[in-house]
């Protein structure tokens, strides 16, 4: 009889923990959602440090984000995050580099026996993180500039229907895909809550530095003020973006032999001296471990980034 009533009531009690933990847990993520869509739709300021405040403190570790966001760092690294589109905090960024820059150093030192290779390891662990950013930023806005032109001529069309801007700009978040669409729409739920569409916009430009966002802030901004067809406008903006873009390939398809030349000189000592290792590994070993060997490979090293950066200046052309 009690064994039977003792596990009646441990089922019962995990039935009914479990049904609780459910609830809690449900309600937290609802929360956490409706946090999140509140701090998308929050103006941000330059340079923002009460706002940014505001932004991280519900991070992994409150004390490290209120720290980061006290420097002059922070609302920088805050808005490379959004950027970037990615879900996380300053605070989570620079604990990633710091154990990037710890746990690299560890690695390659149990394969690498050499004096440098601690400093430059460290150095490209605590760099990774940003790098990472910077590269997904990067793509991000590659990848806006590129729907963009769909976006204004959704926009152009929805208004020749009889549709007010705010409007269409409801209606261009809900058709397009990320990332054109999740911006418009912070744009219009910004505006719904209450803010400036001007502000709204200049937020936009804000968060996406691209020359033909703030053209598209501008030409609405001036049509608001002296009047004008606003779908004309944004049709011949859309043209001129396509245009841009077709010139932009044209520079890249003349400009590939130069960016494929600054590759191989950057790879092929690395792959040089790989394959030396293999080949004589006495060489190599002297060049490791005598003072004036290191000295060279330093020397190497800085000017292979030198000639390397100086190609992709060279080839690199504003348009």
């Amino acid at each position: 009889m009690l064994p039977a009533l003792f596990v009646f009531v441990v089922v019962s009690g995990a039935i009914f923990g479990s049904f609780a933990a459910w609830d809690r847990i449900s309600a937290r993520m609802a929360r956490r959602r409706l946090d999140l869509r509140l701090r998308d739709v929050t103006p941000t300021e330059e340079p923002g440090e009460a706002t940014v405040l505001k932004q991280q403190q519900e991070g992994m570790l409150p004390a490290v984000e209120h720290l980061i966001a006290r420097t002059a760092a922070g609302p920088r690294l805050t808005r490379l995050i959004e950027q970037s589109g990615t879900r996380t905090t300053p605070g989570a960024v620079v604990i990633a580099s710091l154990c990037g820059a710890v746990a690299l150093p560890f690695l390659v030192g149990l394969v690498v026996r050499a004096p440098f290779v601690g400093p430059v390891s460290a150095l490209i662990g605590m760099s990774v993180p940003m790098l990472v950013l910077m590269r997904r930023r990067t793509v991000r806005l590659h990848k806006f500039e590129e729907q963009f032109p769909e976006a204004l001529d959704l926009l152009s069309r929805a208004m020749r229907a009889g549709h007010a801007f705010q409007t269409a700009l409801g209606t261009a978040a809900d058709e397009l895909p990320s990332p054109v669409g999740v911006e418009l729409k912070k744009v219009f739920d910004q505006q719904n809550f209450g803010l400036p569409l001007q502000d709204a916009l200049n937020e936009l430009a804000a968060r996406v530095p691209i020359l033909d966002v703030k053209f598209f802030v501008v030409a609405v901004a001036i049509q608001r003020e002296s009047g004008g067809n606003l779908a004309e406008i944004l049709d011949n903006l859309a043209h001129v973006v396509r245009e841009r873009f077709k010139i932009q390939r044209q520079v890249r398809t003349h400009t590939a032999h130069g960016r494929f030349t600054g590759f191989v000189l950057l790879a092929l000592p690395a792959a040089l001296a790989v394959a030396l290792s293999f080949i004589s590994p006495e060489h190599i070993k002297m060049l490791v471990s005598e003072p004036m060997g290191r000295m060279m490979i330093a020397v190497a090293i800085v000017m292979q980034t030198v000639g390397f950066v100086w190609i992709r200046q060279v080839i690199k052309i504003e348009v």
